[in-house]
């Protein structure tokens, strides 16, 4: 499982938490706060809905004007308004609306030309390609590929959080060191080789890397909490997102 699969200079724009709070900011059109709420759900979701788009069987060009497009719908006609949280999970209603605008608005709205759409966020769509690119050669529905995204998205948005909170704590070098011990990644430096590099012992070092990996489920946790309306969803959200990994592997 890699903790490091968004495409290059994305930051925070992985497929990461949205709190219902935030949602209902953006729902409200013509405000300051609106705006402000509707770029952060974009820096977190279009990724994932750019990906849709292309295994859709758009192009490159087509897929950004259409991401862009999508998320300037949304604030203009108020769309957000519809999303509510006992109807089902935030990212379902935003998939169900991505389908409907592909199938509907954007094939009657022969206006939007090529490099034509309003552009609410600056986004960038070269790296984007780059990691799509990287997703599984194997046919994935492109339903497949969007929650696989999703997913990825909040397991990268927990490690971004815990090398924050390392960093803050003076200890980058260690988190930089143990991050590998999360999962996923190649050629991980044996303790003992890690012992002899930090000048501490094995064991200390294995209790550091199981400390951050409770942390890091910890924090998964809270975020997958963010995105459902109650306790007794996480569990079933959690299995969702395995699920979602697993089938890009």
């Amino acid at each position: 499982m890699a903790t490091d699969g968004r495409p290059a200079g994305e930051g925070r724009r992985g497929f990461a938490t949205t709190r219902w709070s935030l949602v209902q900011a953006a729902a409200e059109s013509g405000t300051d706060g609106a705006r402000r709420a509707l770029e952060e759900l974009c820096t977190q979701y279009w990724f994932p809905l750019y990906a849709y788009a292309r295994r859709r069987g758009y192009g490159t060009e087509d897929a950004r004007d259409l991401t862009q497009a999508f998320f300037t719908k949304l604030l203009e006609k108020r769309d957000l308004k519809a999303a509510d949280p006992s109807r089902g999970r935030f990212r379902t209603f935003l998939l169900s609306s991505m389908k409907n605008f592909l199938t509907s608005e954007w094939r009657k709205d022969h206006s939007l030309k090529r490099g034509g759409a309003v552009k609410v966020l600056s986004l960038d769509f070269d790296s984007a390609e780059q990691s799509y690119q990287l997703e599984p050669s194997r046919e994935l529905s492109p339903e497949a590929i969007y929650q696989r995204r999703w997913a990825m998205g909040l397991l990268q948005r927990a490690v971004i959080d815990l090398k924050e909170q390392y960093e803050k704590a003076g200890k980058l070098e260690l988190f930089e060191a143990l991050k590998g011990y999360l999962g996923g990644e190649d050629h991980i430096l044996p303790y003992a080789d890690l012992s002899r590099r930090l000048g501490q012992s094995e064991g200390a070092l294995r209790t550091a890397a199981s400390r951050l990996r409770a942390r890091w489920r910890k924090r998964l946790r809270e975020l997958v909490a963010d995105t459902v309306q109650g306790e007794s969803e996480v569990k079933d959200e959690l299995r969702s997102l395995i699920t979602s990994v697993n089938a890009g592997v």
